[in-house]
């Protein structure tokens, strides 16, 4: 089935709607060459939504479209985790939960590691959706993988998450190890947004 044109985005404010630092410094990153001005979730003190979807694009979307009704602007929301084919695609959806309240990757990073004992599979990947919402409804989403082990113990202190114990294939840093540059050229997310630019922006 073919996918109808996406819509252009035409204004200069985009809302990004997520409350974690990490990805909105990212996301501000790959969004600043195009001339747009951005501000959080966090900033607007919006609310989060209850993500209730099975996938990665089922809750970018419903957080994309929070924040676009409660804005009146445009919202880039993105869903994205860690899947490890030997704990069953765990912890999948359910990355941020395994961080807990209190958000602490560590522990998310150790259980991930407890859970992989006794396991010689330590293959994984990132995958990402990321999901541009409009203030009448209407919303897009784009999805982006990247591929690699698992290392221990956690290397490096950049970026955030699961990046100190993930290595991408064919590269000798992990993504915690990684200068965000170089991250922003092979990560997921990365690759979602080239095809939301392609999709959304007029030779911008």
């Amino acid at each position: 089935m073919t996918r109808k044109p996406a819509r252009k985005f035409s204004g200069d404010r985009l809302v990004i709607a997520s409350h974690n630092p990490g990805k909105v410094t990212e996301i501000a990153a790959l969004v600043r060459p195009f001339g747009v001005t951005v501000v959080s979730a966090g900033e607007l003190n919006l609310e989060e939504p209850d993500e209730t979807g099975t996938s990665f694009a089922e809750n970018a979307a419903l957080k994309a479209r929070a924040a676009a009704s409660a804005s009146g602007l445009p919202a880039l929301a993105d869903d994205s985790g860690l899947l490890v084919p030997a704990l069953g695609g765990d912890p999948g959806i359910y990355s941020a939960r395994w961080a807990g309240p209190a958000k602490d990757f560590n522990a998310a990073m150790a259980k991930v590691e407890k859970a992989l004992e006794g396991k010689d599979d330590r293959r994984a990947h990132f995958a990402c959706a990321l999901a541009i919402a409009w203030p009448d409804g209407g919303a897009e989403t784009f999805e982006g993988t990247v591929h690699g082990t698992l290392v221990w113990p956690p290397r490096g202190a950049r970026g955030f998450g699961y990046d100190p114990i993930f290595l991408p294939d064919g590269h000798g840093e992990t993504f915690g190890e990684m200068d965000p540059d170089r991250k922003h050229e092979i990560s997921h997310r990365a690759r979602a947004f080239r095809l939301f630019v392609a999709a959304c922006f007029d030779g911008k």
